[in-house]
């Protein structure tokens, strides 16, 4: 039996399916992440094709960078996706998904983006960038 991980958006006009284990997310405290987020970003990468997306004509896409697009409901906000176009992964939020998830955060990315506001206490690695 293949493991299967479902979610949604906030309003649910978006619904998430992952086939297989969801690996050990990131948090990613980048400047971006943050103002996307409201604060920072945990998510999981997983294969696009393991990805299933009902609702898809409520997803709009922001192009925050050159190779880096970014997903979100169109009816209620949630970020949904951090999409580096030129891979065959995708980034999918971590509040997307009911639970029980079967992963624990991995680690902490971008932490000299952090926000002055909190302090990153627990004990898993962390990267600068």
């Amino acid at each position: 039996m293949t493991e299967r991980h479902a979610g949604s958006c906030l309003c649910g006009a978006v619904r998430i399916e992952v086939e297989g284990p969801l690996p050990g997310p990131d948090a990613c405290h980048c400047t971006m992440c943050r103002k996307i987020s409201g604060h920072f970003l945990a998510s999981t990468d997983v294969q696009k094709e393991a990805v299933r997306v009902l609702g898809e004509e409520h997803v709009g896409w922001f192009q925050s960078s050159e190779k880096v697009r970014r997903g979100f409901c169109t009816r209620c906000g949630s970020t949904l996706f951090w999409d580096p176009i030129h891979k065959d992964t995708i980034a999918v939020a971590m509040g997307v998904f009911d639970p029980p998830t079967g992963t624990r955060l991995h680690r902490h990315i971008f932490v000299a983006d952090k926000g002055d506001y909190y302090d990153i206490t627990d004990e898993l690695p962390q990267s600068p960038d």
